[in-house]
């Protein structure tokens, strides 16, 4: 004899609500959507630095109240390029390099920016795992004919990070991200007069408790135009002949200025 249908439907739910406890967690979370103010920026012979502003929603599932108190973590690296870092000692009177270290395919730019500490986030471990800050950033070191990611306490790195935030260049601040509301969320992102062109990748991330519940990413492109933008492509296409032109401007500038000095 076959049960009723109501018993059936009753055991079918107790069988389905093992696999729906299982359910992906990401299934289950939090949405995020971020939108930028602009996604490209244009630099001229006038340009003086610039902020952008990234603007984030989270969308809450509807098991979630608005209770629950949420952090952002906004990441935005530039261009990759090489650097190379020389370290000086004094020999015999002399300030000399005795060591360098090359960075490779290092981002040119790179911003943090929270709403609050990183350590009041998240703890040291989910900090790593997620790459927050600039201390966890991956930077690519080639120690000979090996390359490896360092630590944060090499000393290569610290004067590598230091030199490009002196420049301006990597940034990391936790007063640059502000809630206007308990789900929507406003970031500034400063860019120095020096600011590389290139790419940029912006990559949110939203905390709940310590850990990661949401994430988006976008992209930015920072170029020039006008004159420097000419001179610029004409260099990188026309290596040699650039060079001599500067060459011949530089000795006619000379030749001027000793006429115009030039004492009888």
């Amino acid at each position: 004899m076959r049960a009723p249908a109501p018993v059936r439907l009753a055991v079918a739910a107790l069988l389905a609500l093992p696999a729906l406890l299982l359910l992906p967690a990401a299934a289950m979370a939090e949405k995020l959507v971020i939108s930028l103010s602009t996604d490209r920026v244009q630099i001229a012979s006038n340009f003086t630095g610039d902020d952008i502003a990234v603007f984030g929603s989270i969308d809450l599932p509807a098991y979630l109240t608005e209770g629950i108190a949420y952090d952002v973590v906004v990441t935005v690296q530039g261009p990759r390029q090489s650097f190379t870092t020389r370290r000086k000692e004094r020999v015999l009177g002399l300030w000399v390099n005795v060591d360098s270290r090359e960075f490779v395919e290092a981002p040119a730019y790179l911003a943090v920016l929270s709403n609050r500490p990183l350590a009041d986030i998240a703890d040291g471990d989910v900090q790593r795992r997620e790459r927050l800050g600039i201390a966890n950033v991956r930077l690519l070191q080639r120690i000979g004919p090996d390359y490896a990611d360092t630590v944060a306490d090499d000393v290569f790195r610290q004067a590598f990070v230091r030199i490009r935030g002196g420049e301006g260049l990597y940034i990391e601040s936790d007063a640059d991200v502000s809630f206007l509301t308990g789900t929507v969320f406003r970031a500034t992102v400063p860019l120095p007069p020096n600011v590389p062109t290139g790419r940029f990748d912006v990559d949110v991330k939203v905390f709940a408790a310590g850990q990661l519940v949401a994430r988006d990413q976008a992209a930015l492109t920072i170029s020039k135009v006008g004159f420097e933008h000419f001179v610029a492509v004409y260099a990188h296409d026309h290596a040699l002949i650039y060079g001599l032109a500067v060459a011949l401007m530089a000795l006619g500038t000379g030749w001027l200025a000793s006429v115009i000095f030039r004492r009888d």
